[in-house]
């Protein structure tokens, strides 16, 4: 991963070159930024891909952040909206495909949801798609307060200062969110044993 956007980055951020503050920014989030994509999109193409938007963002906004929130949480926000806009226009590639004109990158349009996540071992592999394909049918809400408080590992107050919401509001969410990954691993546990015997 890191070769790829080093590489991207540099490409972009040549004149950016002498400024050290910009270059030690990326590399303390980097890694932050990139784990978070993969969480939200799994699959390390798109990843790699959001992560350098994000950082040409940051390039290109940082003279205006003003600091009315850490710079920590300015970029959880900006590499959130990256995430869910990219989702957003996958969608509507893939009901433009299902609904509308083929597109001469059928091959691309249909495998947008292949499941590559490096964190996860092989034997793993289908149990870890399953879990990711439910936490992907959560409200946008609802799945970023879950992954930024069981996969990243954050507090509520940090998670509610992120995301713009009361910490109530956060545990509220994550509340829902676990609860209907319950339900929802216990149905899908249930239709694989009825199908087994």
């Amino acid at each position: 991963m890191k070769h790829l956007i080093n590489d991207k980055f540099s490409y972009y951020c040549n004149m950016a070159l002498d400024n050290k503050d910009f270059e030690k920014l990326y590399n303390q989030y980097s890694i932050l930024v990139y784990n978070l994509a993969l969480n939200y999109l799994q699959n390390i193409e798109d990843a790699e891909e959001i992560t350098q938007d994000v950082f040409i963002q940051i390039y290109n906004s940082l003279g205006k952040f003003q600091e009315k929130s850490s710079l920590k949480t300015w970029i959880y926000r900006i590499t959130i909206n990256k995430c869910l806009d990219f989702i957003k226009h996958k969608n509507s590639k893939k009901r433009f495909f299902i609904f509308g004109k083929k597109s001469q990158n059928e091959l691309e349009i249909l495998n947008v949801t292949n499941f590559e996540h490096p964190g996860v071992l092989l034997e793993n592999k289908e149990k870890a798609k399953v879990l990711f394909e439910i936490i992907n049918q959560l409200s946008e809400n609802q799945k970023t307060a879950f992954l930024l408080s069981k996969v990243d590992g954050l507090s509520n107050p940090e998670i509610a200062e992120i995301m713009n919401l009361s910490i109530s509001s956060v545990e509220s969410l994550v509340f829902r969110a676990k609860s209907t990954l319950k339900e929802k691993i216990s149905n899908k546990f249930e239709e694989h044993r009825k199908n087994n015997y």
